[in-house]
Formats: structure tokens, sequence, C-alpha cells
């Protein structure tokens, strides 16, 4: 079952920053049309998986009925639509073949207990867990199983009670078949096949062509197989849907050993299971949205549960019918519920036209179904992670021995992969003419490949300069101390050793992770022990656009399924951030890491020096910056405001140098920086300092200095002012060094800034404390009308501080008054 999303519709739950409001006329007639094009599948669709498995053919209506209806109600993915499965269809069919029919139902009925339980423990993503390679290698397998079977129908004949059964009478079967079933079978098989491609006509027959198209194809299979077949009077077994007995329905207990029932249940919960969330993930792909899995395991579970009572088949999320449902326009959960009742009502009041449909066309429907179900598009992805061992013995053990056999044979496989993988290691040893060696490794260093890496090593001159080479893979504990002991005793041998890792073999490395004398040392290590840390060991040449994509591609692939229910959750509920953090826009600085918060935490304003204009600059105001403090102040109602700034700023050393006073047309940027004007007046006149230790140098004095500024412009905005004198709003600083990766924050005891590791439990700021309780709003920070309330921060006890230069060792000319 393969899910083209190339051109899915957009469609969306919800609506950013709004309360979804009541479906409207479109949505309903989109809803409408949309059931009526998944009914006028699912109907000849439940009839041959019926068919396939030896069930009353009414079961498959009533499964059908009872998916659309149950899982569309009180499913968790509204637009997946479910039905019979045909990954189902040999369980089922071995089921009733042992069981009975009516026990066949109890099972269907237990697993949809079991299903339940388990979408209530919330466990759904437990089952994403299956490797890829056994899910498409079991739906390959099923589908060829089915393929199989139904060929003999197709041919007159009738199917044996395994595949082995059908592969070896399928000679003589061919020998002599059926022409009628053939003729009905091959027209039902051809139509449903080219019926997609009649829009490819060209000219005129290509218009018409496309207006055809739009009824479902195996709707007009099975209609022209049936005209056919009624027009030339061929004599054809038909539909038999016998009249609905009640007494007949009701499961019975199925006979036989205990734990034979227990593997029965548990293959069909998790069958049904893995392929009903498989779709709803691809399905919620395909139409952009953000299910719950749980809840839609606890939907089939209710729905199997209910099948089962009433003579259903097992039900499971389907591909075919929910794909339909989405390029057909769905808009809600209303379309799969519509689809059940028209399914309902044609089994109640179309017995007649349905009992016409020779049972050689749906055998033909559920041939090519069966067929698509071995997806060459899978078998090029498994083949590209190299899991095609794994797929080609899952496939085999499903035809060979059934579904439950043929996953436990690819799961055994995909482990035994895994485990020569693991032992899967080479060391190579290459000398020079100049005498050195390099000792290349490819694959995981373990306790396994010691006593090969132990060999390679032994037979290494003992003077000779050796290289190590290890290309990045996993290194265990063993493998580290042998590397460790034989380095060791090499060095004291008189041999020189250097570890290089692959990404960037001009950065050494031991295994300590120390830069060794005599190598040639770097300014950066190239372990990745993160996805982006070594981005600057990639050659230069690389596109920095496709590092980004790759990024995304990272990102969609293994993080978003981690955070999906979170941002879905901030989509409908809009956002909710307690902090504003100002920082700087320097690449180095990654907000969430050091804050260690996620979505929805902060709302951050980055700019050049993480300056906040002052109103009364000169040339110089930027509303931008204004307009988003107030934005978090006001509507957010954010509780602190954070001023960031860090070590090295390029803004800072551009105020130092100048920049923004240079002679000429002002830039951009310098008229930008102007808004720095009153850090450097600060800088002069009151230098803000550490609590533990020295300023390392001007620069970083001068970014410490201009926390303390913008906090003191902060409060220029008036809805800082009032927010801040009402006590709902704190204010605070705090410098980040990237050299020893520690954060500071301006402590509120001494006003000066201390490690974050060094206050107390509650952080708290000076800067929040004394705006609280020494302004009165009346006038702009810095005027001489108006006392600074943060003179005391950058210099207590101090009447007259001295000059910034004074602070530096050397001084420095470019604080010249």
């Amino acid at each position: 079952m393969t899910l083209d999303i190339s051109s899915a519709p957009i469609a969306s739950d919800t609506t950013d920053h709004a309360p979804p409001g009541p479906p409207s006329r479109t949505r309903w007639m989109q809803d409408l049309s949309a059931s009526l094009v998944v009914f006028l599948i699912a109907v000849p669709f439940s009839l041959g998986i019926a068919m396939a498995t030896g069930a009353p053919l009414s079961a498959g209506l009533a499964a059908a009925a009872v998916g659309g209806l149950v899982v569309g109600l009180f499913g968790g993915t509204p637009l997946q639509v479910s039905g019979p499965s045909a990954a189902l269809t040999v369980i089922t069919a071995g089921l009733i073949g042992q069981y009975g029919w009516q026990a066949t139902c109890a099972i269907t009925l237990a697993a949809g207990l079991l299903q339940l339980l388990l979408g209530v423990r919330r466990v759904a993503r437990t089952a994403l867990a299956v490797s890829p390679a056994i899910v498409h290698g079991m739906l390959a397998g099923v589908g060829l199983t089915i393929a199989i079977a139904q060929l003999h129908v197709v041919l007159g004949g009738s199917p044996q009670s395994s595949a082995l059964a059908n592969l070896l009478s399928l000679p003589d079967q061919l020998a002599g078949p059926h022409p009628p079933a053939l003729v009905v079978g091959a027209l039902t098989a051809g139509v449903l096949l080219g019926w997609p491609r009649l829009g490819r006509l060209p000219g005129r027959a290509g218009e018409f062509g496309a207006l055809l198209s739009r009824i479902p194809g195996p709707l007009a299979a099975v209609a022209a197989a049936t005209t056919l077949s009624l027009t030339l009077d061929l004599r054809l077994a038909r539909v038999d849907l016998p009249a609905w007995q009640p007494h007949d329905l009701v499961p019975a207990l199925p006979h036989g050993p205990l734990a034979g029932v227990l593997a029965a249940v548990l293959t069909v919960t998790a069958v049904a299971s893995v392929e009903s969330l498989l779709s709803a993930v691809a399905i919620d792909r395909m139409s952009r949205r953000t299910g719950d899995l749980d809840r839609e395991l606890r939907g089939q579970g209710l729905a199997n549960m209910i099948s089962g009572v009433l003579g259903g088949l097992p039900i499971a999320g389907g591909a075919v019918r929910s794909t339909a449902n989405v390029r057909a326009g769905a808009q809600s959960r209303w379309s799969s519920i519509l689809h059940g009742v028209w399914v309902l009502a044609a089994a109640l009041a179309l017995t007649g036209g349905l009992r016409r449909i020779p049972l050689a066309a749906l055998a033909a429907l559920v041939l090519v179904v069966g067929l698509q179900m071995v997806s060459f598009a899978h078998i090029r992805k498994v083949h590209r992670h190299r899991e095609f061992p794994v797929y080609l013995a899952t496939v085999l053990g499903v035809v060979l021995f059934g579904v439950l056999l043929g996953v436990a044979l690819g799961a055994a496989t995909a482990v035994l992969l895994a485990l020569y993988r693991l032992t899967r290691a080479h060391v190579d040893v290459l000398a020079a003419d100049n005498g050195s060696v390099t000792v290349q490794t490819h694959g995981p260093l373990t306790f396994t490949a010691v006593p090969r890496l132990s060999r390679a090593l032994a037979g290494i001159p003992a003077t000779a300069a050796v290289t190590v080479v290890h290309d990045g893979s996993f290194l265990d504990h063993a493998a580290y101390e042998t590397l460790h002991s034989w380095r060791a005793h090499h060095q004291a041998a008189g041999g020189r050793v250097s570890m290089v890792t692959r990404p960037q073999e001009d950065e050494v490395l031991d295994p300590d992770g120390t830069v060794r004398a005599g190598s040639s040392p770097g300014p950066h290590r190239c372990r990745a022990w993160t996805p982006w840390v070594g981005h600057h060991c990639i050659e230069q040449q690389e596109d920095p656009h496709n590092r980004l994509l790759d990024g995304v591609r990272v990102f969609q692939l293994h993080t978003a399924p981690l955070i999906r229910p979170e941002l879905a959750r901030l989509a409908r509920e809009g956002q909710t951030p307690s902090q504003l953090f100002l920082t700087c826009a320097d690449s180095r600085m990654v907000t969430s890491m050091i804050t260690n918060s996620g979505p929805g935490d902060l709302f951050t304003v980055r700019n050049v020096g993480n300056l906040v204009p002052a109103p009364f600059e000169p040339g110089a105001a930027d509303d931008s910056v204004a307009a988003a403090v107030q934005y978090a102040v006001e509507a957010l109602e954010v509780r602190s405001i954070t001023i960031c700034g860090h070590s090295g700023c390029g803004a800072m050393k551009a105020l130092l140098d100048g920049v923004h006073e240079r002679p000429g047309p002002p830039t951009s940027l310098t008229r930008w920086l102007r808004n720095g004007r009153g850090s450097l007046d600060r800088l002069r006149r009151a230098p803000a300092g550490f609590t533990a230790r020295p300023v390392v140098d001007l620069v970083e004095q001068l970014c410490i200095t201009n926390v303390v500024q913008q906090l003191d412009q902060l409060l220029a905005n008036p809805a800082v002012e009032r927010r801040v004198a009402e006590g709902t709003l704190r204010l605070v600083g705090m410098y980040f060094d990237f050299a020893t990766a520690q954060a500071y924050v301006l402590d509120r005891e001494t006003g000066r800034f201390s490690p974050i590791e060094a206050l107390g439990a509650d952080g708290g700021s000076a800067v929040g404390e004394a705006a609280a309780t020494g302004t009165d709003g009346s006038v702009p920070c810095d005027t001489p009308e108006r006392v600074n309330e943060f003179e005391h921060i950058s210099a207590p006890g101090s009447e007259a501080p001295a000059p910034a230069a004074a602070a530096v060792p050397g001084g420095d000319p470019r604080l010249a008054a």
C-alpha cells in the first residue's frame, strides 16, 4: 500500500491564534463529496476482501460501515478511513479455516479489547518502533499471498489453504482456465490499471478521459465487468449476500489450545494496530495535520469490538481509502462517518444490485491491490538503508510460513544484521616510505574488534611515528583502553602517536581529547557529540544552503515527531511566554541552549549589540525593538525581561573603534550603533564588573556595562516602567562568556555580575528591584533631572567612579575624554 503525498491538498484543523469556528457550508459540501467517493471505493473493496478471506460477503460491508461510523467518531486521525484490512486478509483466512467464522469474530472482539487497553495505556507510538523493513516486507508478503490465491479465482478455480499450495497447483490451473472468468478478471484488471491514465490521452479524448477518471477506478472496473457479464449472459459465480441472521453472528469461543488462541489475538492486534498507526502517520503528513495516535488506537479497538459482535471482518486504517478521502477534498471526520452511512445503506437497500457482481471481478480487484502492496519505492528505500535482507526474509517468511512466523523471521534477521554490523570493524595498517605508519579503522570499535585491533597494533615497529585515523563510529570502553594502553607503551619506547578523526584529518586528538605536542593543533575539535558540532570540520567548498536543508531534513526525521504534539498544542492555544529575552544577533548565541528552553517559553528579540534604543537619542531611535517590548509587556504579559550580552561582541568593538562617529554619510549600521553611545558614556563614568574575577579586557567591560545601560534605557518604555512600578515585571541583566560557557547574572546584592550558580534559588536582579523602588516615571532615564537608578549598581559606595581606562591594565586611549 503506497501513499503518494506529492499532490496532497493543504489543510489544517486549527487556525493560528484563533479558536476553530463552526464548519462552513463549503466544508460540509466537500465532506459530502469526499464521502461518496470513498463509499464507491469501499463497497467493491470490502466485498473483495471478504471473498478472499472466505468470510460471508456481508462481513466486509459490516466492517466497512463500522469502521466508518465508529472510527470516524472516536478516532484520533480525522481524515483516515477505516474498514476491512488487506494486510489482515491472510491472517483472517487462516483463522476462519482453523476456528470457524463465529470463533474468528470472537478473536476480532478480543483483539479490539486489547487495542482499546493499549490506547488507554498510551503506548501507540511504541508500535511505530517496528523496523520499516519488517512492516513493508509484511505488507509485500501479504500482498503476494493474496495475489496468488485470487489468481486461482480469476482463472475459474478455487484457492488452496496456503500460498505454497497455491503456487504448486498454479500450473494445473493455468493449463485449464475458465474462459468467462478469465475474460471478466482481465477486463477488471485492465480497467483498474488504465483508469488513472485516461486523462493523459491527447486532444479531446484526454479531456473526456479526465472527466471519467473522477469516477473511482475500483467502481468503474467492477461496473464494467458486471455489465459485460450480464450483456454476454456469462455463466459465472456471483456475489452471494446472505440474509442477516442475528443468531448466526453471535461470536463463539474458539476451540483449541489456549496458546494458539492468544497468539491469534496478539497477531490480529499487532497487524491491525501497526497498519492503522502507520497509515495515520502518513495521512497526517499528507493532510498537514497532527492527530492523536493513542485516541486513534482506542477508536480502532472500539470498532473491532463492535465489528466482532456484529459479524464483521477485522478493521484497520486503510491507505487506499484514506488517500482517496484526502485527495477528494475531505475537511473533517464527517467524510468518514458519512461514508459509513452510505455503506450501511447499500448493505440494506442494494443487495439486489450487489448480487449481480461476478466473483472473478472482485478477485481481480483484490489481486491488483495485492500486487500494489509490493512497492518498488519501499524496496529502493530499504535497499538504500541496507535493510534489504530483513525485507526479503520477511516477505519469504510471510509467503511460506504465514504472517506471524514471517514477521518473527524478519525480526530475527534484523537482530542478526545489527549484531553483524556491530562487530564489522576493519583495521588497516599502511606503512609509508619514510617509516611512518597509518592505522585506519572502519566501523564501530567494540570489544569484539579488540583482538583484531591488538594484532594490527602489535605489528607496528616500536619507534615508528604512528597516526591512528578513526572514522568517527562508536568506540566502546574496551577498544578505548586497548588504544590508550598501546599508545602509552609505544610512546615509552620512543615512538610518536597521533589520533585523527576523519572529518578533518589535520585535527589531531588523543583519546582523552587533548592535542599533543608535535601534532597539528587547530582552534576547534571535531568530536561530534551533537549533530551541529563539527560543522567547522566540513570542507569549505560545501554549499552552506545544502547544509541548512540537510539540517531541516534531520529535524523533520528525528525531532519533529517528538515535538509535534507540543507544537500542535501551541498552534491551538497560541503563545503564552513568560519571559522576553533580548540578546545579540551573534550566530554563536543559541538562546534555547543556554536557557534550556523550548517552543513557547521565550519571546526573543535579537539585534546587533542587544541594544534598546532610547527615545531621547537624536537621529538613532528605532521603533522595532520598542514595539516588540510593548507587545511582550502589554499583549503577552511577560513577567520578566532579560537583556543578555556576550563576550567578544562585534558591536561593542565597533563602538570602541568609533565606527558610529566616522565622517561621511551614515550607513544603516552606523546609525544603529549610535544607540550604544550611552553605554560608552557609562563606561567612562561607572564601568560594570564581576564579583569573582577581573574583566579580561576593555571589550568585555563594555559588554557588561552595555547590559546595565540597556536595562536603564529599557525603563524609558512607558509600558515597562508601569509594570515594574506595579511589581509585576522583573528586569534581569545577563552576560554569557563563550570561552568558558559561563553565564553571569547581575547580582541584586552587590550590583556586579556573578556566576549564576553563585546566586540564590530565586536568581533575582538588582535591576528590577532598584527600578521598582526608585522610579517615578516622569522623565527619561539619563536626563539630569532624573537620578540614575543603576549608578549604585555599577559602582557601589563610590561617589566619583574612576575612569574606565584605569580598570584595564595599561588603560585604553579610546576612552580619552
